[in-house]
């Protein structure tokens, strides 16, 4: 099972040097994972050292908080493109969801989309902090904001990814855009599930210790 194809090889701690990112990326190679993601800051490093790879490189917006303002992460989203990004993975702003305000949300889903053009949108709704009903609401406007991806968390709140929340997303979004999981995926049995339960990519810290879990 080529698991790894399916992996966002990940390092988004505050703490991550630039030494680091450079490990992150050797590690990609190795690997093959699918992507790695990133902070905005190392995107230019990233490039540099994936180049001729084929690997992709996945970069944070708004992250991990989502509470910017739209023209910022719009802004933020260019410079990572134009630094060599292939995807944006974008946190919506929770507050304006959970007051109501899905107008404004739909609104910065479709801005960032436009500004990144054919490159993949994934949208953080930050699972851990919405009711069931703000989940269904919040993955619906990913999928009216022209969005590639729901993803699930940041990694960085009270919670990650839960086998109930794709099931919910799932009914929601139907097979009208793709998934991915992130946020507490450590181990083989966890991650061949969410891929047998429809997720397209997992967001993890842990892809080294998945693939040789599953190729020891």
């Amino acid at each position: 099972m080529q698991i790894e194809r399916n992996i966002d090889h990940t390092l988004l701690k505050p703490t991550a040097t630039p030494g680091a990112i450079r490990q992150l990326c050797a590690e990609a190679r190795e690997f093959n994972f699918f992507a790695v993601c990133v902070n905005s800051c190392y995107v230019a490093l990233a490039k540099d050292e994936l180049k001729d790879s084929g690997i992709k490189i996945a970069a944070v917006v708004g992250f991990p908080l989502g509470a910017t303002s739209t023209e910022a992460k719009v802004c933020e989203a260019q410079l990572c493109v134009d630094h060599g990004a292939d995807e944006i993975d974008m946190v919506i702003n929770i507050g304006w969801l959970k007051f109501g305000e899905y107008g404004l949300v739909k609104d910065e889903i479709t801005k960032l989309k436009q500004a990144i053009g054919s490159r993949k949108l994934k949208v953080i709704i930050e699972t851990c902090y919405l009711t069931a009903e703000e989940k269904k609401i919040a993955s619906m406007l990913v999928v009216e904001g022209n969005a590639d991806f729901v993803k699930t968390s940041t990694g960085f709140g009270s919670g990650g990814a839960t086998f109930e929340d794709i099931e919910l997303i799932k009914r929601v979004i139907k097979d009208k855009i793709q998934i991915k999981a992130s946020g507490g995926i450590k181990d083989k049995k966890t991650a061949i599930r969410y891929l047998n339960m429809g997720v397209s990519r997992l967001g993890t810290s842990s892809g080294i210790e998945i693939v040789k879990e599953i190729n020891p």
